[in-house]
């Protein structure tokens, strides 16, 4: 394994942590797993950053899996058996519910909303209230966009969410990091991927603003960094690194 990668990748994600006071002494944080290249590498990141991080915290993996035939999570568990992390995976009808029963129109957002549902309710069921989620920088980017451009609002989730309903603190510790370089590394460090057959992954209005964003970016390369700016700075609800700490 290349050490030296995994820790630069690991600092970008302290930076983050520290930034927005995601971790405390004591804390459990579970990391929501799907399998792929994001949630992967934050699992593998952030049990580097336990061993040295000066406040102590326990860590977990669980997956929810969404009910797609031929999806093997056998990969994620052996490598939460080699890193000695706890691993739980959960079988639910959430692909039956929302594409065979409701047949929606929209299905991301459906999904997403069961998915963090499910989460939520598993974690708290182990005494866990803090959940890491894989969004990354240029998902931050993209939701911001999306917003923008097909609601007329400027929102976006937060680095820190705490959910009222179910006192779970959603964390999200990839959000300095580039998608280019999670790929990237993820590669380098040869960690297992499980592929996903979701078949909205190239159809949804992310896909659309990810293609957009690209075209524009060959012409504004820094176009992503200055968007990514703007939100700390306005600042976005949540947003604001000072007001993290207080």
């Amino acid at each position: 394994m290349d050490v030296r990668a995994l820790n630069e990748f690991s600092g970008i994600i302290r930076k983050a942590v520290d930034d927005y006071a995601m971790i405390n002494e004591g804390d459990k944080v579970a990391v929501g797993v799907s399998g792929g290249k994001d949630s992967m590498l934050l699992l593998l990141a952030l049990k580097h950053l336990q061993s040295y991080y000066p406040k102590h915290f326990e860590l977990e993996a669980i997956t929810i899996e969404l009910g797609f035939a031929g999806m093997d999570f056998t990969p994620v568990r052996e490598m939460c058996a080699e890193l000695e992390i706890p691993y739980t995976c959960l079988k639910t009808d959430i692909k039956e519910i929302v594409f065979d029963v409701r047949k929606e129109d929209n299905p991301c957002s459906l999904c997403a909303k069961m998915r963090r549902g499910a989460l939520n309710d598993a974690i708290r069921a182990r005494g866990i209230s803090k959940l890491a989620l894989g969004h990354h920088f240029d998902d931050a980017v993209e939701t911001f966009l999306m917003s923008l451009l097909f609601e007329g609002r400027l929102s976006c989730f937060r680095p820190v969410t705490y959910m009222d309903r179910s006192g779970v603190t959603q964390i999200r510790p990839l959000i300095y990091a580039g998608e280019q370089k999670i790929i990237n590394l993820a590669d380098a460090l040869d960690i297992p991927i499980v592929e996903n057959p979701c078949p909205q992954d190239k159809a949804s209005k992310r896909y659309e603003i990810k293609q957009l964003i690209k075209t524009l970016s060959a012409t504004y390369p820094d176009m992503k960094s200055k968007v990514f700016g703007a939100m700390q700075r306005l600042p976005l609800p949540g947003w604001g690194i000072s007001e993290a700490h207080f």
